[in-house]
């Protein structure tokens, strides 16, 4: 497997930020780490085994990025639009300065140009699912296991105009009917899943919540609860992960 360390400066949140990718060609899927991750967990808690299939028969390219979760979505005693505001300095990090980057990477490798896939475990689901949520113009599928999709659990009773602008539930809710992302959403690769076992009660709830939002908006999802022995833990994701890849890969 090919690995590439890259370290660039970011204008969007004035730092130096770190990513790897991993992969020689393919589709990119752009991976969120858990909570507070860094870019290297990727491999450090072994999610390459499980896409090794696919990246060594060049057929997904990871990037793996960090996250600022400690400033924002994780620092839930700090100011909550100080956090709000640099967790949307991290978005635009992503969309406007990763994704033309992962374009570049990628493009070099297949010679053409594809839209990106997210994936991410717990926290990084939430981000995996709000990127896409948000911008289904850069994105053409989303692979979220054991997320919350809804700002409560960090923001509590707070809400704001960027609170609600990263909060799938509520303005997934609040689009018209006639909302062309709608159209879009539909035209994409939706897959949803999390446990009922140990540490998974806040994240059914609101992967339950997000499965009636978008039935009721007529969004066609593919929203899983799997059984009460199924933990908030790497080993189930790692067997959630190699059941939907192919899913999400069109290749069932």
């Amino acid at each position: 497997m090919e690995v590439r360390y890259f370290k660039h400066y970011s204008n969007c949140l004035g730092r130096d930020m770190e990513f790897k990718v991993y992969g020689h060609r393919g589709k990119p899927v752009l991976f969120i780490p858990c909570q507070a991750g860094r870019f290297f967990d990727f491999e450090n808690f072994h999610m390459d085994d499980v896409f090794r299939p696919w990246i060594d028969a060049g057929k997904i390219m990871v990037f793996s990025i960090d996250t600022i979760d400690g400033e924002t979505w994780a620092d839930k005693g700090g100011d909550s639009r100080r956090r709000i505001e640099r967790h949307e300095q991290w978005f635009h990090y992503v969309v406007d300065e990763m994704v033309p980057e992962i374009h570049h990477l990628a493009g070099e490798r297949n010679w053409h140009q594809e839209m990106i896939a997210t994936f991410g475990c717990s926290m990084g689901a939430m981000h995996a699912a709000n990127l896409f949520f948000r911008r289904p113009d850069l994105f053409d599928g989303v692979l979220a296991l054991s997320g919350v999709y809804d700002s409560r659990d960090s923001f509590g009773d707070y809400m704001d105009d960027l609170v609600y602008a990263n909060s799938p539930c509520d303005y997934i809710a609040g689009l018209p009917g006639d909302h062309p992302y709608i159209r879009m959403y539909n035209e994409r690769k939706i897959i949803i899943c999390v446990g009922q076992g140990a540490w998974e009660d806040v994240l059914k709830v609101s992967t339950g919540w997000l499965g009636r939002v978008l039935y009721e908006k007529g969004i066609n999802a593919s929203v899983n609860f799997w059984g009460l022995d199924v933990n908030h833990d790497w080993d189930w994701w790692y067997k959630q992960t190699a059941y939907y890849l192919p899913f999400l890969m069109g290749e069932k």
